[in-house]
Formats: C-alpha cells, structure tokens, sequence
C-alpha cells in the first residue's frame, strides 16, 4: 500500500514523535510499503489535503495529533489511519473527564480535583486530599509538566507550572505502587489485553528522563502481579479502551498499589509510543511480534475497520 506516516508536530512531546515517526517508517518500508514522510504541522496543511495515499500512519504525540484534531481533518478528507477516530482521541486525552467514564464502568481511579485557569484563585485554593499530591497538566503526555508535591508550597509552584502547558490542571492523590501497562489490540469487539509490563524507572518516578533515555528503566514482561491483578488490569484495560470508544490499538497505564487493594487507573494512549525504548513494542514482542510484524498488524487491522 502507500502510507503516508505523520510524525513530529508541535506538541512538547515532539521529539519522541520524531522517534516513533522514523521506527514506523522503516518498519513499512520493510514490509513492503511505499511510504511517505511528513513532519506534521498545522500551518503546512496543504502537505495533508494533497494527500493521495491508502493509509495515514499517525505517529504524532499530544496535541495536534493524539487529540482527535488531525483525525478529524482525515475523516472530512475520507482519508484512511490506523487507531482510533476523533472522540476516542478526545476522550482519552482529556484526562479528568475519561476518568468519569473508567469509575462508570468500575475501574478505580485516583481521588482528583480539577483547576481551570480562568476560575483559579492561587488564595483560595483548597485541595481536601492529603500530600503527597500529583500535579498534571490535563492534556499532555509523557509526564511534562508533572510536579510531586509534598507541601503546599511544591502544590501551588506544580500549579503555576502546569498552566503554563494547559487550561485544566488535574490534581490526584498519589498512590505507592508498581507501575504497569497493558497494550490493547484488535477491531472493536475482538480487543484483547497484551501481556502486562512492569516498569522499574531508575528514577525515584517514572519521568521523562526515565521513558525515553536508554538505560533509564527496566521493562519487566509479564509484570511480577499475582493472578488476580493481572487479570484486573488487563480486563480494565479493554474495558477503558471500550468505553472511550478507542479502535485498533491503546495502551493503558496502571498503578498497583502495595497495599494490597485494585489497582489503579491512570490514563490511556492511543497513540503509545513506538520508540527503540516504548512499552507497546515490549508486549508486542512477548506474543511473538516482532517491531516490524507489530505495525504491520496493526495497518492490516486499520483495513478491516
């Protein structure tokens, strides 16, 4: 087929999209296809409606890629890509309002509170959950603009810092735990959960530096969980995956706390990356799949949508 790739944008996440962008590109090209490259921006549209290609492979990250924007603009064009359409990208990148629907469908989530930018009030800010607290912009990835707050101080400075990167500031409880993530694969209907991967960051936090540096954490596949846990988390990952409307491929991420209760929630990607260091690759290969054979599985699925 000819697929053209989308990568790099201009999110903050875009050296990783740059990354993800030149694996899926050789990874077509081996397989056969005849591929074209463009760096995605919102300014050099026409490069996207001069398109005359089968397939779009979106390889962006954050806005202007993973948030149903770039989808919808294929749709009007009828335009084919592989993932998911315009709501599901929505949804899962609005991180406080995709929670609402993962507690609807019994999933545990962290307690949260919500700041918006044009209401915030640095004086009359009270969070009623207890230090430590996490501090995230609402719709950015890769943990930029995260901030560990252990005081009030740490809060407000972790506060400032998110706006600077987005209206919605999600503020959550922290929860002490290994963290997990479940790949989910398939045509809607037939998903399934990929084996579970356990990340131990060399971090005191699985942060930037710890996603994408080599060496930076260990992948452990399948995750040291007990029967019962990874059963929770791979069920809740297509269920996540599900109710958000999400198609072809996510990756959702988990906190198992060490207390011993359900695991937690965190977010979903549908648009994970595919780096040399990304997670989805990992459990792709645990089922037999190599980087290569992953994207063209996941480009003959996008055809049978």
């Amino acid at each position: 087929m000819k697929i053209a790739v989308l990568y790099g944008g201009i999110s903050a996440e875009r050296d990783v999209s740059l990354s993800s962008g030149k694996g899926i590109i050789k990874a077509l090209e081996s397989n056969g296809h005849d591929v074209v490259g463009i760096d995605f921006h919102p300014e050099r549209l026409e490069e996207i409606l001069s398109l005359d290609v089968d397939l779009v492979y979106i390889g962006l990250h954050g806005r202007f890629g993973e948030d149903g924007k770039v989808q919808a603009l294929l749709d009007m064009l009828k335009i084919d890509y592989v993932g998911s359409g315009v709501q599901g990208s929505a949804l899962a990148m609005d991180k406080a309002r995709s929670k609402l629907f993962f507690e609807q469908e019994g999933t545990r989530v962290a307690k949260q509170h919500v700041l918006y930018k044009h209401s915030y009030n640095k004086e009359a800010t009270k969070v009623e959950i207890p230090y430590p607290l996490v501090v995230k912009p609402n719709q950015e990835g890769s943990t930029i603009g995260i901030t560990f707050a252990n005081n009030e101080e740490e809060l407000l400075n972790g506060i400032e810092s998110a706006f600077k990167l987005d209206e919605t500031v999600l503020i959550e409880e922290f929860i002490s735990g290994k963290e997990v993530t479940v790949a989910v694969m398939g045509n809607r209907g037939s998903e399934k959960a990929l084996p579970v991967v356990e990340i131990v960051p060399k971090n005191k936090y699985y942060d930037y530096e710890a996603k994408y540096a080599v060496g930076m954490s260990e992948h452990i596949v399948p995750a040291r969980l007990s029967a019962a846990q990874t059963e929770y988390v791979q069920k809740h990952a297509v269920l996540a995956h599900q109710t958000l409307g999400c198609d072809i491929y996510s990756r959702v991420d988990f906190i198992v706390p060490e207390d011993g209760k359900d695991p937690v929630i965190l977010e979903v990607n549908t648009l994970p990356g595919m780096t040399p260091t990304s997670l989805y690759p990992d459990a792709a290969r645990e089922i037999g799949l190599s980087y290569d054979q992953m994207i063209e599985e996941l480009v003959q699925l996008s055809t049978k949508k």
